[in-house]
Formats: structure tokens, C-alpha cells, sequence
């Protein structure tokens, strides 16, 4: 496996189901993993968010595939936009951030996909795990932090941020009460253990899960008054 595992990655390997390879949780990271794309690359200087806009402070690859590809695509966005709003990136990407994560996932040997057609006939595509290693350091990296009171570091305090973004307490500890360890994550997300830019990244992605929640009822109600 070449390099560090992505703060995407990370958030997808605990929300993909070990045997079956079934996402879980999916409205909560289908925005979580393009703002953990997002917060990566300010993490490694490339962008930078500042009042809900993007800046792209410097073009530089770095050396991961699955983030030069976004800088790029980012870059290309907001060329000749007159405001770069992260929200509206976010949205944007939402479109094929799991796709291309779950891509490199594959390329690191850490998930295998699988082919099926449902009823014969629809296609379907699951990720069940390949190589365990790495989300079972992740998972006792979060437990220390978040069970024991461990200090985290930038990419753990950015990881748990959006976490709770997304809401994804479940998927990072399936068996322990919500109520017991949401009150540590939201501790982690409101504290500046991982930079500006970073919390910037992951309040804006708060605001987009919401975005798209309303948007989501909204398009409900509507269809059920049709109906």
C-alpha cells in the first residue's frame, strides 16, 4: 500500500460493511467524504476556506492520486467564478467523490469489488473488506481519542469533525450508545486542534448534509402531494 490512507477513505472504510460490502449510513457520508476531500487538501496547503469560500493556494501534487485528481477538478471549477463558494463545491462533488474514493480503496488492495445484477437484470456493485490492518488501526485511533480521552492530532481532530458532521456515530462505534460518545465528538469538532481551514472545510459540510436534508423533504413533501 502505497502512502497514507485519505481522511475520505477513512470515513468510507468504517462506513462499508466488512462482509457484504454494503455502504451504511449513506446520506450522512455521500457529503462527509467530499468534505473529507476538501479538508485533506487544506490539511496539505493546497486550499484554503475562509467565510465559505474556496481558494486554491497552490497547484504543487501531492503525490496521492485520489487528491490531485480533486485539485485539478477544483481548480477547473473555480476558474472564472466570481465567488468559489465551498458549499457549492461540495455539492458539485458529491456527484463522484464515494465513487472515486472507493476507487483508490480498491487500488490499495483494502476493499475488493464485486459485481452482481440484481434480479437478474439491475447492476450492482459491493465493497467487502480485502485487507483489515488498516481500518482496525483507525477504529483504535478513534477509540483512544474518543473512549479513553487520548489528545488527537490534526488529521484525527479533522477526521472527527466530520464524523459528527455526518452524524456517522454508528458507523465509527457500532457498539457503543450514541449518547455516550457524541458528547466527545462534538467536544473534538468545536475545539481548533485541526486548523482553520480545516473547520471551515467541515462546518460547510454540516451546512451542506443540512442543504440536503431540506432538499430531500422538500422534494418528499412534494411528491406526496402529487401522489
Amino acid at each position: 500500500m502505497n502512502g497514507h490512507v485519505t481522511l475520505a477513505e477513512e470515513v468510507l472504510l468504517l462506513t462499508l460493511d466488512d462482509g457484504t460490502g454494503v455502504a451504511k449510513e449513506r446520506a450522512g457520508a455521500a457529503c462527509a467524504i467530499p468534505g473529507a476531500l476538501l479538508a485533506e487538501l487544506a490539511l496539505a496547503g493546497r486550499v484554503a476556506v475562509e467565510a465559505g469560500e474556496l481558494t486554491v493556494t497552490g497547484r504543487e501534487p501531492t503525490g496521492e492520486p485520489l487528491l490531485d485528481g480533486r485539485l485539478d477538478r477544483l481548480a477547473t471549477w473555480a476558474e472564472g467564478r466570481r465567488t468559489a463558494k465551498a458549499s457549492d463545491w461540495l455539492l458539485t462533488d458529491r456527484a463522484t467523490a464515494t465513487t472515486d474514493t472507493l476507487k483508490r480503496l480498491v487500488e490499495r488492495g483494502l476493499v475488493v469489488e464485486e459485481r452482481h445484477r440484481a434480479l437478474g437484470i439491475f447492476p450492482v456493485r459491493r465493497y467487502p473488506e480485502a485487507d483489515g490492518s488498516v481500518e482496525r488501526a483507525l477504529r483504535e485511533r478513534l477509540a483512544a481519542v474518543v473512549l479513553h480521552g487520548a489528545e488527537p492530532d490534526a488529521r484525527t481532530s479533522a477526521l472527527i469533525a466530520l464524523l459528527h458532521a455526518g452524524k456517522l456515530y454508528w458507523s465509527a462505534f457500532p457498539d457503543v450508545p450514541r449518547k455516550q460518545v457524541e458528547p466527545r465528538f462534538a467536544e473534538i469538532a468545536e475545539g481548533d486542534g485541526a486548523g482553520e481551514s480545516v473547520q471551515q472545510a467541515v462546518r460547510t459540510t454540516q451546512a451542506a448534509l443540512t442543504a440536503i436534508a431540506a432538499m430531500t423533504a422538500a422534494t418528499a413533501a412534494t411528491t406526496a402531494a402529487t401522489m
